[in-house]
């Protein structure tokens, strides 16, 4: 059974209104990014520790920490950015949390990726290694404008880590707005290390984004294959709707429930129950 979960601040940065549309419907799960208008590994100890409270009150868990981790350019120092590494892994721990998201660095703009596949890969590895000795599980997602934006360079990444501590968090947006067809092109590479389903939607032409099954992401063959594949694991929402493209009037919760239902709508379809 698929557990459904969802990047709650874009419902509200206030946890109490995310926690309120997520139980309205029925998603009892969370990947924690902002919350109270700070990135996640910004958060005090004491800010932790009144979330976790609530959580546990509230009967919420988290599904994974999405942290920014490798969302610097390629260029930047990677030094400093290990200390942010160490913290999200204490507040994975700490929140319970079985995943920690990651990136695959951004490369200058006008420049080859292939460029900098060492550093990248080097990189990679560390972190790997890292959470192979702390014992933590990384997904990799699919970014635009990092280096694994295409199902050819994440399956680079993937191959080169080797290691059942970093997988895939599958984004068919993220793969529309590189020009790249998700399930066409993207998945048949990467099937086997794909762990977990980022869900939105996205236009091939304009790059815009759009309830799931509402664009060019695949998202019916998506949820076919999973079904064929008895999947079990998240499904996370990260709508990106805006009100001011599509729809007019709806405040951010509304848009959340709006992509929830989409979503929904899509697993009913393929007689896929969620929980």
């Amino acid at each position: 059974m698929i557990t459904l979960t969802g990047f709650a601040d874009e419902i509200s940065q206030d946890l109490e209104v995310q926690l309120d549309v997520l139980q309205s419907e029925g998603i009892s799960h969370l990947e924690l990014r902002n919350v109270w208008g700070k990135n996640v590994l910004e958060l005090t100890d004491e800010e932790a520790a009144r979330l976790k409270q609530r959580l546990q009150e509230r009967g919420f868990k988290l599904s994974s920490i999405g942290s920014p981790i490798g969302k610097i350019r390629i260029t930047d120092p990677f030094e400093p950015h290990l200390k942010s590494f160490s913290r999200a892994i204490e507040l994975a721990r700490y929140l319970e949390a079985p995943y920690i998201r990651i990136f695959s660095f951004f490369i200058p703009e006008g420049e080859e990726a292939g460029k900098y596949e060492g550093e990248v890969l080097s990189r990679m590895k560390l972190l790997t290694e890292i959470a192979e000795r702390e014992d933590v599980r990384l997904l990799h997602e699919n970014e635009k404008h990092v280096y694994g934006d295409t199902g050819e360079r994440c399956l680079g990444i993937l191959q080169a880590c080797d290691s059942p501590q970093l997988r895939a968090a599958f984004d068919p947006a993220n793969f529309v707005q590189c020009g790249v067809r998700p399930m066409t092109d993207a998945y048949p590479l990467i099937a086997p290390y794909v762990t977990y389903i980022h869900i939105k939607d996205a236009l091939m032409e304009s790059g815009q984004v759009v309830p799931a099954g509402q664009g060019d992401g695949e998202l019916p063959q998506l949820v076919q294959e999973l079904k064929r594949r008895q999947y079990t694991g998240f499904m996370s929402l990260e709508p990106h709707l805006s009100a001011a493209e599509t729809f007019q009037g709806y405040s951010r919760p509304d848009l959340f429930v709006v992509a929830v239902r989409a979503l929904k709508k899509l697993l009913a379809d393929q007689q896929m129950d969620w929980n």
